[in-house]
């Protein structure tokens, strides 16, 4: 809550030290502390209603939608049929928007911690808490690690829409969660996980693309521009327990009237094929 100075927001972590990225501030919409996280949203003057959770932004209205599409249709796309989907945290509903959008899609679980970021989404985030409307939608309030181990060999897909790998959200780049999203998985099943930004921790990506490599026969890190985003980049670990599937090659592929109709402003099969062509510092040190 102590971000906002003379009328602008400061994103200032120690995740990348040495910068910071600002927004004027229009008006404070919602602030609140809940049992895990400090909230708060507020209308900017560039960048329409921004959701930040301890100090970083998490989504901005102006550019969202690249973030909730690539995580959810280069995994959705990747896989030949994916009718169960599991969707870790996303409490401001975008992935779920997007998910319930796929045509082979019939079930999303969603299981999200924070009850409290649900409910001031609903309220001051319309545009993405929508996703929760939707009949193939189930939220569940509870923890996610929990949840999967109680749930076991039972999804297509595993989205994980987690915050930056700092505090309680560390947990979920480590190996043993790789291993709990490969245990509810169906066979030939894949995960999509927010992974990072290679400009600012490219070592933190590395490494969680080698704790990933231990439970997956397949792993890719892919990115988009997200101008909100630390360095205007945030990347997608996507991964499948099948070792002959390509994940650049979408097997689904949406035609123009769907994208139309469906009001994809960012994701295409040609989006997805070139979200994994990464420059030669990132390539070598993946590899």
């Amino acid at each position: 809550m102590d971000h906002i100075r003379a009328g602008w927001f400061s994103e200032i972590s120690p995740l990348w030290p040495g910068q910071s990225f600002s927004m004027e501030v229009k008006e404070v919409l919602y602030k609140d502390k809940s049992e895990y996280q400090d909230i708060l949203i507020f209308e900017s003057k560039n960048n329409g209603t921004v959701l930040v959770l301890d100090g970083i932004i998490q989504c901005s209205q102006k550019d969202e939608f690249s973030y909730q599409e690539m995580i959810s249709f280069l995994p959705l796309c990747a896989h030949p049929n994916p009718q169960k989907v599991l969707i870790v945290g996303g409490g401001d509903g975008g992935v779920a928007r997007e998910v319930q959008k796929h045509p082979l899609v019939k079930e999303i679980i969603q299981v999200e911690i924070d009850e409290k970021v649900v409910s001031a989404s609903k309220k001051h985030l319309p545009f993405m808490a929508k996703g929760f409307d939707s009949p193939k939608v189930t939220l569940n309030i509870c923890d996610g690690f929990e949840y999967m181990r109680n749930h076991k060999n039972e999804f297509d897909v595993i989205i994980t829409d987690s915050s930056d790998p700092i505090g309680p959200a560390v947990n979920l780049f480590t190996e043993n969660y790789y291993r709990l999203l490969k245990e509810a998985l169906k066979p030939g099943g894949i995960i999509s996980s927010q992974a990072g930004t290679v400009w600012t921790d490219l070592p933190m990506v590395k490494q969680t693309v080698a704790n990933c490599k231990k439970h997956f026969q397949t792993v890719k890190y892919a990115n988009s521009s997200v101008p909100s985003y630390p360095d205007g980049q945030i990347g997608y670990l996507v991964a499948s327990l099948d070792e002959s599937v390509d994940l650049r090659k979408p097997s689904f592929v949406f035609s123009e009237r769907q994208i139309d109709e469906l009001e994809l402003k960012y994701y295409n099969d040609e989006i997805h094929a070139a979200a994994f062509v990464l420059p030669n510092f990132v390539r070598k040190e993946l590899a």
